[in-house]
């Protein structure tokens, strides 16, 4: 299907497509400025799609496919679970971008609908399988790539097991790298809720990695 273009604003010159999820600024650009034009561009996609536009769906997808599968695989600690959730999210958003007002950022608007569908998930299954195969640091004199690339599988297998109410917001602040107020946005309680619950999910995955340290 071909459509009379679906250049978002300010990603600028030809083949969108092909460069969606990175919005090319010419020159320094403050962080707010840059953050309004992505706002901006994810608007402008949206009200493509609702007349339609495939092609400005594609591009929407392309932006942030990477983002909502990154949640999903910190939320559930597993790759499969998480591309399931992904492809959900993926086909889900064609008709979801109706409730989308633009009173937020596409951004917020799009980790609650992520988390969400995390929370769904964990409800129904009866167990999270973690990414990890080794739960313990490996014997002196491994590799230390291997012994990396253990502490990380380790360390999200922590997070995967944490309680959902602390585990949210540490992956929407500390992986995310949203700010209280844009997570007590998404879940829909006080930054000082926040801050309790990120207290506490930062001892448990302390008290975890212990023996790592």
């Amino acid at each position: 299907m071909t459509s009379s273009g679906c250049q978002p604003p300010g990603d600028g010159g030809a083949g969108a497509g092909q460069r969606a999820g990175r919005t090319r600024l010419v020159g320094p650009v403050p962080a707010a400025e840059g953050e309004r034009v992505d706002h901006d561009a994810d608007w402008w996609l949206v009200t493509k799609i609702r007349g339609g536009d495939v092609d400005a769906y594609e591009v929407l997808i392309r932006r942030h496919r990477d983002r909502i599968y990154r949640i999903a695989l910190r939320m559930l600690g597993n790759p499969h679970d998480a591309e399931d959730i992904a492809q959900d999210v993926i086909i889900q958003l064609w008709t979801a971008v109706a409730g989308f007002t633009g009173a937020a950022r596409f951004t917020t608007w799009l980790y609650r609908l992520v988390v969400n569908r995390c929370l769904n998930h964990k409800r129904r299954a009866s167990r999270t399988t973690p990414l990890t195969e080794a739960d313990h640091p490996p014997a002196v004199g491994v590799d230390e790539a291997v012994i990396a690339r253990q502490q990380a599988q380790a360390m999200m297998a922590v997070i995967a097991a944490l309680p959902t109410e602390q585990r949210v917001p540490l992956v929407l602040c500390h992986v995310e790298g949203l700010s209280y107020r844009e997570v007590a946005t998404i879940l829909e309680v006080s930054e000082a809720v926040v801050r309790g619950r990120l207290s506490r999910a930062r001892h448990t995955l302390l008290a975890g990695m212990r023996e790592w340290a």
